[in-house]
């Protein structure tokens, strides 16, 4: 058992499946009192009613006050989980990279607003953000994935070195593939590139309760990615070879 959240009141958005069902199950059983949100209010209310915790449906964007009242008041850990996967490039339509921005780092920057007044208040608070190893790396085929990932995981390494002086908790969950719909939906470059080390939900969970134990902000399910970030970070250009490489096999396969 993981002492910092026994009996914690908990959010996490997008939990009606998926990485996000992992975690509301696992914190649950970990003792804490667990808000599921999801758009879709049937699949809320189905893993609220397995947990024993409470369906608060809706936009994700908009549930932090209805959330922090079902959970009598106050709201301990945030996890900032609900996603969209959207592929395409440069050229996708304005929509689909407006819903990306406004789905993956608009509703973790409206509900950190939310909490931050009452967190700093009391010295203490736990933001848990769902990115990708698309927000470390990116992602072939989803350009408005790849770069609203970047957003929300710089999102989240700005709340940590803000506030982590004044009690504030932050942590970003990078995995590379789960076997989940999204990944599902990601079609042949997903099948390339993240199919054949998909992992189960679950494993994001034990994941991210390891990286609470110890007190990590960033959480890696798949440690490889850590060699793949240095990479990128201390040579570019051989790592943008690299990924072109794996551009050029998915075209060839197309």
């Amino acid at each position: 058992m993981v002492e910092a959240v026994q009996d914690a009141a908990v959010v996490v958005t997008g939990a009606g499946g998926g990485i996000g069902a992992a975690l509301a199950r696992r914190f649950a059983a970990e003792g804490a009192r667990v808000v599921v949100n999801d758009l879709d209010a049937g699949r809320a209310e189905a893993v609220a009613a397995e947990i024993g915790g409470i369906a608060v449906p809706g936009d994700a964007s908009t549930i932090v006050d209805a959330a922090r009242e079902a959970l009598g008041g106050v709201v301990d850990v945030y996890c900032a989980n609900a996603g969209v996967a959207s592929g395409g490039a440069e050229s996708a339509d304005e929509a689909v990279w407006a819903l990306a921005w406004d789905v993956n780092v608009m509703a973790h920057v409206r509900a950190a607003h939310a909490l931050l007044p009452h967190w700093l208040e009391r010295g203490r608070g736990r933001f848990v953000s769902t990115v990708s190893a698309a927000g470390l790396l990116t992602m072939i085929g989803a350009a408005p994935y790849s770069v609203t990932k970047h957003g929300a995981y710089a999102f989240a390494e700005w709340l940590s070195l803000t506030y982590r002086h004044r009690g504030i908790q932050v942590h970003a969950i990078c995995p590379q593939g789960v076997r989940t719909d999204m990944l599902a939906a990601t079609g042949s470059a997903g099948d390339l590139v993240l199919k054949p080390t998909a992992i189960d939900p679950r494993d994001v969970a034990d994941a991210l309760f390891d990286g609470i134990a110890e007190d990590r902000f960033l959480i890696l399910p798949h440690p490889e990615v850590a060699g793949y970030y240095r990479t990128r970070a201390a040579e570019p250009d051989r790592w943008l070879t690299n990924m072109n490489h794996l551009q050029q096999k998915w075209e060839t396969a197309e």
